[in-house]
Order: C-alpha cells, then sequence, then structure tokens
C-alpha cells in the first residue's frame, strides 16, 4: 500500500544527504589545492555551460524514463564526480569533476519537485505541495549554511578525505533513493519509438508554455527575484569582512542570513489566501532592502539586510513553485520543472557580470 508519508520521509532525508557537505565550499577547497582565481572561473564556467546545455533535457529524460531514475542518475553523477576530484591533480580533471556535478543538479532540479506533486497528487492531496516545498527550502537553507560553518574543517582534513565522506553520503542517499516508489499520472504511452517520446514531450512543453503565458511570467519573476539574493549572498561573503566584521563572527553572519530563508519558506504557510502579485511586490522590496543594506558599509545592517533577502526569496519561491506544479500537466511536469530552472541559469550568467561591478565600486 502506497504511503504518501513514507514517500515524502525519503525525499526529504534524500535532501539532507545531498545538500548537507563538507565540499559545499569548493571554491575555497580549490584555491587551497593551488589553483589560482582564473582556474577558479573556468572551473565556474563549465559549471554554468554544462547546465545550460542540460538543464531541459535532463527534465525530458525524467517525464519519459521516470523521476525515480533520474533521482538515482543524479546522485550516480555526484558520486562520480567526488571521484574524480579525489583523483584530480590538473585543472582538467577538476573540470571533469564539476561537469559531472552539474550534471548531478541537473537530474534532480526538476525531479524531485515533480515526483512529489504527482505523489501528492496520486492520493489527493496536492494541496499539500505548498508545505513540501517550505520543508525542502528549511533543509536546503539549514544544510547550506551547516556547510558553510564545516568549510574550515574541510581545509583542515584536505580535500580527498572531504570528498570522501561526501561518498559515503551519496552511497546513503542511493540506498534511500532506491526504495522511492515511481509514480506515473496520466496514461504511458506504449509502442511508440523513444526518440519519438522524447520529442514529443519536449514539444509538448514548449507549446504548454506558449499556451499558458502566465506560467512564463511566474518563471522569469521568480527567477530573478532569486538571481539577485543569490548574487546578494554570495558577495556579502567577501563584503563583511571588507567592512570590519570579527573573523569569528564571519560563519555565524552567513548562517544568520540563510536562517532568513527558513523564515520565509516557514511564512507564506500563514497566507495561504494572499494574492501572489502581492506576494512578489513583497518579497521584491525585501530583496531591494538588502541591495540597500549591503551599500550601508555597516557590517551589521548589511547581514540584516541579507537576512530580510533571503526571506522575500523562499516565500516566493515556495508560493511561486506551488502555483507552478498545479498548473503543469503530468506528463512534462519534469520538463516545465527544468525550464524554471534552465531561466534562472540564464538570469545568472547575466546578471554575475553586472552584479560584480555594481558591488565592487560600492
Amino acid at each position: 500500500m502506497f504511503s504518501i508519508k513514507k514517500q515524502l520521509g525519503k525525499l526529504y532525508s534524500s535532501s539532507i544527504l545531498g545538500n548537507l557537505s563538507l565540499t559545499g565550499a569548493w571554491v575555497a577547497i580549490l584555491a587551497a589545492r593551488g589553483y589560482n582565481l582564473v582556474e577558479i572561473g573556468v572551473a565556474e564556467t563549465v559549471f554554468h555551460i554544462v547546465s545550460l546545455l542540460f538543464e531541459i533535457p535532463s527534465g525530458v529524460l525524467a517525464d519519459v524514463f521516470g523521476k525515480k531514475k533520474m533521482l538515482l542518475a543524479s546522485t550516480l553523477m555526484a558520486m562520480i564526480s567526488d571521484v574524480v576530484m579525489i583523483l584530480s591533480c590538473n585543472l582538467f580533471t577538476v573540470c571533469l569533476s564539476i561537469a559531472f556535478r552539474a550534471l548531478s543538479y541537473n537530474c534532480s532540479s526538476g525531479s524531485g519537485d515533480a515526483l512529489a506533486y504527482d505523489s501528492l497528487k496520486l492520493v489527493g492531496q496536492e494541496s499539500g505541495f505548498e508545505r513540501y516545498e517550505s520543508n525542502q527550502m528549511t533543509i536546503w537553507r539549514v544544510c547550506e549554511g551547516l556547510s558553510t560553518l564545516c568549510a574550515g574543517f574541510a581545509l583542515t582534513i584536505g580535500h580527498q578525505l572531504a570528498y570522501g565522506v561526501s561518498l559515503i553520503t551519496g552511497a546513503m542517499q542511493l540506498m534511500i533513493l532506491a526504495t522511492l516508489r515511481e509514480v506515473q499520472i496520466g496514461e504511458k504511452q506504449t509502442g511508440i519509438p523513444l526518440a519519438k517520446q522524447l520529442v514529443s514531450c519536449f514539444a509538448d512543453s514548449f507549446r504548454f508554455v506558449g499556451q499558458v503565458r502566465s506560467a512564463l511570467g511566474l518563471m522569469f519573476c521568480n527567477s530573478f527575484v532569486g538571481a539577485v539574493d543569490t548574487l546578494l549572498l554570495f558577495f556579502l561573503q567577501a563584503k563583511l569582512p571588507q567592512r570590519g566584521i570579527p573573523a569569528w563572527a564571519l560563519g555565524l553572519a552567513l548562517l544568520f542570513m540563510q536562517l532568513g530563508g527558513i523564515a520565509g519558506s516557514r511564512l507564506i504557510l500563514r497566507f495561504p489566501k494572499a494574492r501572489w502579485r502581492w506576494v512578489l511586490a513583497v518579497s521584491a522590496s525585501l530583496v531591494g532592502l538588502g541591495f540597500l543594506a549591503e551599500h550601508s558599509g555597516l557590517y551589521w545592517i548589511m547581514t540584516l539586510g541579507g537576512f530580510l533577502s533571503a526571506v522575500g526569496d523562499d516565500a516566493l519561491q515556495v508560493r511561486t513553485n506551488a502555483i507552478l506544479q498545479s498548473m503543469f500537466p503530468s506528463e512534462q511536469r519534469a520538463t516545465l520543472t527544468s525550464l524554471e530552472s534552465f531561466i534562472f541559469s540564464v538570469i545568472m550568467i547575466v546578471l554575475s557580470p553586472l552584479a560584480g561591478y555594481v558591488f565592487s565600486i560600492w
């Protein structure tokens, strides 16, 4: 008998194992190994190129082959990335590891939410998806904050041992994912060549976006607000020390800002009837306040601004994702979820150099 509690519990456990890592501060790890900023920038570029190329195709594969299979593939890709990084001895092998890491994110980006929503839909509990999404955002923020605090420990034990630990947690995650139940809503196509199924899923997804323009608008607005928040928190890592924050307080400040996301993802659940436009307006205002606070020059105000920005970002993310999942056809759910991730990546690539210039002159 299908248990929705067990199904979602396994997805939560997988998220914890996948996001809680000693290697989250991979930039610092590469720098400690002697790689310069230009080389690290090359690795970052490889990550984004692979992400853009395979984001939407990975969603198509999830819709055709199954979301559970793609979640398993995601974990396998992450484990391959860990092995390659342990054995890496030059920039090429580092970039190869980063490429597998990007593929891991691609395979999981649309599959997890799609499987969760279809599982809830199977038992008639679609309204519970917003709470599920809130819980997942909470897990992500907590793990991100703890991973940041563990950065120093990873540097102490060395990259090989740190990635070795990641490899072990990956194996544990793989065992949990293997026990998930694949959920198929609607009739599965049979007797149709695989290539035709893939092309049909891709075409139907973009036909949906063309017919339901509001979905594309939701994706773009959510991705833009999220990109600004992400860049703000990223650059605050460098700006806070420049503004005099004590070394012992930096990790705590970064963790505090991540807690803002948790507050936002929980707070939005208290306003189930709030119109999306109002949520967008409030969230964008909070991110804007975070941006203005960064220009104050006072590290405690900057930290508070980062907290408020994360509140707005995650509140909008939870509400938008719940609305989008209710709009998406089950047959193209993973593909369309991946499309939003693709839009976010494109916006990040456009805004990143602009943000670097803006933050550098203030």
